[in-house]
């Protein structure tokens, strides 16, 4: 017979079992290890382009590096594999060009670099023999407009930074990208196709390097191997403590990812490592490329496409160009694949009706199922530092759909250049700009009639459906975005919409004879209306135009700078093929002579350039007002203007490039620690043809109230003149009064010893009786030898008291009595003594006690500063340099822009005059940002040590502890452009001209080269 009983151990253990299995099952990252059964299906020989993109190929993406472990799937995605990006897009490779990667410069083994951690000192590099002796180049005569200079320094200051988002903590979910069907697709004849003609000849940038004398290269290599081993030092410190993540922290020794965490800094430096000859560090950085997987990220829900297309994107390219790619013995196609798969998930911010691309991406599969506009307020540097990345994809793959999405930008940024309602100034554009394509002022203009009063509320709360500003979807988890929560409204907060009032003609459309995309597709978000479109959706179409409502603000700096800086560096990728580049790029130099170069006021009448920030309130140029901003941001525009002006052949262009890098190297030099801070303020002159040091300027610059602070200090004399009268005043008063208690103290004193001789013979009979006692005659010796004029009274006292204690044995109800006559004998007597001390004349006994009277004086007014006190002690506390009116905000954060255009003008003129001013700022940079391990941004450039009374050691290896302190705070970052631009800059101004030479290479925004074509 079966007894259940018995087995019930057994049983419960077994149930125990399977519950933990099912967990685990549910717990464990399946779809991975599943995806591993899947092989890729190879094309048919002989298949043509059009074929191979209907092919269905399986890949399995490679596993991602695991920040954390995942604790459950989201339901509905449990089962869904990774789509592979092979699967979903195909290479058609152009025919093989004789392109190359730049040779890597031999190193030595025997020699160590002094200060290089046992990196091996280069051999001597074969190339052109150039001429660092070479003499100053000659200067062109620039004329630039006269400038409104205010009356005072208007200090609208904003501090820059801090474009990326804090670091994300990685999320728990683990949901994939996944490609989305295009609702806007581009019909295959509508694709803009990359130029295919014969490049055109292009003038030279480079300056015709002569001889290098032996002194001249001794020199020069010395200082080539310091900046390589601090490379070495920062990519070790990266490799050791933050390797795979985006960047190191490089003082707490640990990492952070706020670049979804794709390992930004290992892509970065790719060719910087190679470069720099480090091709183990380079072999080794490949393999982990290998291994990454842009469908997936733990740390953010959202792309920022601009940063992911300049560094992951062109570092990617520019490591592939570089080492020659698939063309050499060891391959490195995988670079460009790499490069694909990333550019497959970009690809789809450009699905929106007028192209524009989404800036920042969220690429949950749930939201992806959702139409999306470009954003109503779009940074211009951010959509417009696209292209060289998306173009030279395109030339390498041979697919014109990433040159397409590029180009139609570009397209745009013409039309708004060209209108002459375009932007406050011609040829430049605004910080903002109204991407969308959609104006929703015309909409409800024109159905405003048509509408009942809840229809009108609902046009006037319309929302931007589809608009991705940075943090888009801010407080909201995996959950909600699969439960199809609306990113708009989340929590019941409406994102309002912002339009323009310009309605130029549509431009972009869907094609009518197209069904629409979005037919039968299962929507989740928004409600939709019956064509299955977002609510709102509908609206009149329109071009580019500023966005924001108000003030329009212009300028060369943040959200705007490398949009500029791309115009005639795309007209050298595409070989001088496409002109509107060229175009586009004279407007904006014209624009900046005209409105924003000026001429700083400094000691010694510098002859530099900066270029000002502008706001136009009222979208006209006619109502200006002026910041005078020196940002390092701002500083790429030195080579800008050089690269310009050499290949469109404008000597003034190429004269102003110059005086604004040496503009950036003099306010690196002026400063405390030799390096410039991120963001600052100078003093203009009215002409730049005439500017003469005034230091009475400079003062009113730096105090722009200091009328204010001349009467404030007039008023205070005359307080002052008032307190000191009424302080005499009543010092003669309490003089008065203090003599006039004097005299009162004096007169009742008198009375009182009248008073006591009236009374002296009275007392004098009571007391006779106890004069022969022993105890009473001991005590009246005692009285005998009081100071005169106390004795009597107190003796006849004494006595009295004597009396009743020794003659009438008083009872004890007379205890009392007696004891209040004691203590009002004591009180007469310190009375009496006061009183007879001031007659007496003991004048320093008195001055002693307690005056009669206390001296009650109102507080003297506080003196305020002076004009040039106020001035003067601003500087000191602030450490301002002769020419700076502020100094807005004092990091450094190892930013490239000014070491940039001093590399492109030591390319362009030859002279060893921009070598040894970027060895200048290399040396200060250094001591500065080192660290245990590496080196990180500081918080002040403007930080000056106090001298030090102590000395160093008697070992002169060994440093005074107290000197290692007397540098700025570090702030503990390293962004990945560090490696990928400075330290880059750095090295190839000491470096052969040939390597990356100017005339064959072209650099994007994140100093990535790519190859020009020949």
């Amino acid at each position: 017979m079966l007894r259940i009983r018995r087995y019930r151990p057994f049983l419960i253990g077994a149930f125990i079992i399977l519950v933990l299995l099912y967990h685990v099952s549910q717990n464990s990252d399946w779809e991975l290890s599943q995806s591993a059964l899947y092989q890729p299906k190879k094309a048919a020989p002989g298949a043509d382009s059009a074929t191979k993109d209907n092919q269905n190929v399986e890949y399995k993406p490679p596993q991602p590096p695991k920040p954390i472990p995942t604790t459950s799937h989201v339901v509905g995605f449990a089962s869904q594999k990774p789509t592979s990006i092979a699967q979903q897009t195909s290479i058609t490779q152009p025919t093989p060009k004789k392109e190359t990667g730049i040779r890597i410069p031999q190193l030595k083994t025997s020699n160590e670099v002094p200060g290089g951690f046992g990196l091996p000192t280069p051999a001597p590099t074969v190339g052109k023999a150039h001429d660092h002796s070479a003499p100053e180049e000659s200067h062109v005569a620039v004329k630039l407009p006269d400038r409104p200079v205010p009356e005072t320094n208007e200090d609208g200051s904003k501090v820059h930074g801090g474009d990326i988002e804090d670091d994300v903590k990685p999320t728990s979910t683990k949901v994939h990208w996944q490609k989305p069907s295009e609702y806007f697709p581009v019909p295959k004849e509508s694709i803009i196709k990359l130029p295919t003609s014969k490049p055109k000849p292009m003038p030279t940038v480079q300056f015709n390097f002569g001889a290098e004398s032996p002194e001249a290269k001794e020199k020069r290599l010395a200082r080539l191997d310091k900046v390589r081993a601090e490379a070495q030092r920062a990519w070790s410190g990266y490799k050791k403590y933050a390797w795979g993540h985006d960047e190191l922290t490089p003082v707490t020794k640990q990492s952070k990812d706020p670049f979804c965490g794709w390992a930004a800094t290992l892509v970065d430096s790719l060719d910087t490592l190679w470069i720099m000859g480090l091709k183990e560090e380079f072999d080794e950085a490949v393999e982990y490329v290998k291994e990454l997987d842009f469908t997936y990220s733990a740390y953010r829900s959202e792309i920022p496409v601009f940063e992911t297309t300049i560094r992951y994107l062109g570092g990617f390219l520019g490591a592939y160009d570089v080492s020659g790619g698939e063309k050499t013995t060891a391959g490195y196609k995988i670079l460009l694949d790499k490069a694909v798969e990333l550019a497959e998930v970009l690809m789809s911010v450009f699905d929106t009706p007028n192209r524009m691309p989404i800036l920042y991406y969220n690429w949950h599969p749930a939201f992806n199922v959702n139409p999306k506009r470009a954003s109503t307020s779009a940074g211009m540097a951010e959509m417009g530092t696209l292209s060289m990345e998306f173009t030279r994809l395109a030339q390498l793959t041979g697919e014109n759909k990433y040159y397409d999405a590029v180009a139609r930008i570009t397209d745009a940024l013409e039309d708004l250049q060209n209108r002459e309602d375009g932007t406050a100034l011609p040829g430049i554009f605004p910080e903002h700009i109204d991407a969308s394509g959609c104006n929703r002022t015309a909409q409800a203009a024109s159905s405003w009639e048509n509408l009942s009063n809840a229809g009108r509320q609902q046009v006037d709360d319309a929302k931007d459906v589809g608009e991705e500003p940075q943090g888009y979807t801010a407080g909201m988890t995996d959950q909600d975005i699969q439960n199809g929560k609306d990113p708009l409204n989340f929590n019941g907060v409406t994102k309002r919409s912002r339009v323009d009032r310009r309605t130029p003609p549509p431009r972009y459309s869907i094609p009518k004879h197209q069904p629409p995309p979005w037919k039968g597709i299962k929507h989740q978000g928004p409600p939709h209306n019956a064509e299955g479109m977002p609510a709102n959706w509908d609206c009149v179409p329109q071009g580019l135009v500023a966005g924001g409502w108000g003030s329009e603000s212009y300028s060369m700096g943040g959200s705007q700078d490398s949009a500029y800086e791309y115009f005639p560096k795309q007209y050298l990728l595409l070989g001088g093929l496409e002109p509107k580049y060229r175009a586009m790029h004279e407007k904006v130099s014209a624009a900046v002579k005209k409105y924003l170069l000026f001429r700083p006021m400094a000691p010694g009448n510098p002859d530099i350039l900066f270029s000002a920030k502008v706001v136009s309130p009222d979208h006209t140029d006619e109502k200006l007002s002026y910041e005078w901003e020196v940002t390092h941001l701002t500083c790429f525009l030195g080579g800008m203007f050089g690269l310009g002006g050499k290949i469109f052949d404008s000597p003034e262009d190429v004269e102003i490039g110059r005086k604004l890098a040496d503009g950036c190297a003099w306010a690196y030099e002026v400063m405390p620690t030799g390096i410039m801070p991120e963001y600052s303020m100078v003093l203009p002159c009215a002409k730049a043809d005439d500017c003469q040091w005034n230091k009475t300027a400079w003062y009113h610059a730096i105090d722009t109230d200091a009328g204010w602070r001349d009467r404030q200090l007039k008023q205070w004399e005359v307080n002052h003149a008032e307190w000191v009268q009424e302080v005499k005043v009543l010092k003669k008063e309490y003089a008065e009064a203090e003599e006039a208690a004097k005299v009162e103290a004096e007169a009742e004193a008198k009375r009182k010893v009248e008073e006591e001789e009236k009374t002296r013979p009275v007392l004098e009979n009571n007391s006779s009786y106890v004069q022969g006692q022993g105890q009473g005659q001991q005590e009246a010796s005692a009285v005998n030898a009081a100071p005169k004029g106390v004795s009597g009274v107190h003796q006849g006292m004494q006595q009295d008291v004597d009396y009743h204690l020794t003659k009438r044995r008083f009872p004890e109800d007379d205890k009392i009595e007696v004891a209040t006559k004691v203590n009002k004998i004591e009180e007469e007597l310190d009375l009496n003594n006061n009183n007879n001390l001031r007659a007496g004349g003991q004048q320093q006994q008195y001055q002693q006690q307690k005056p009669l009277l206390e001296l009650h004086l109102p507080p003297e007014p506080e003196k305020p500063l002076s004009h040039e006190e106020y001035v003067q002690d601003r500087i000191e506390r602030e450490n301002i340099p002769p020419g700076f009116t502020s100094l807005n905000d004092k990091r450094y954060i190892l930013r490239p822009e000014a070491i940039e255009s001093v590399f492109y003008y030591y390319r362009i003129t030859g002279s060893s005059v921009w070598q040894d001013k970027g060895w200048r700022m290399f040396e200060s940079v250094i001591a500065a940002t080192r660290t245990d391990i590496a080196h990180s941004a500081i918080d002040n450039v403007a930080f000056a040590a106090p001298a030090s009374s102590s000395s160093k050691n008697s070992d002169d290896n060994e440093v005074d502890q107290e000197e290692k302190v007397k540098k700025p705070s570090f702030t503990d970052s390293m962004e990945s452009f560090w490696l990928a631009e400075t330290l880059k800059y750095f090295y190839l101004l000491f470096a052969e001209p040939d390597v990356i030479s100017l005339d064959e290479w072209v650099f994007n925004t994140e100093a990535h080269p790519f190859r020009r074509p020949t």
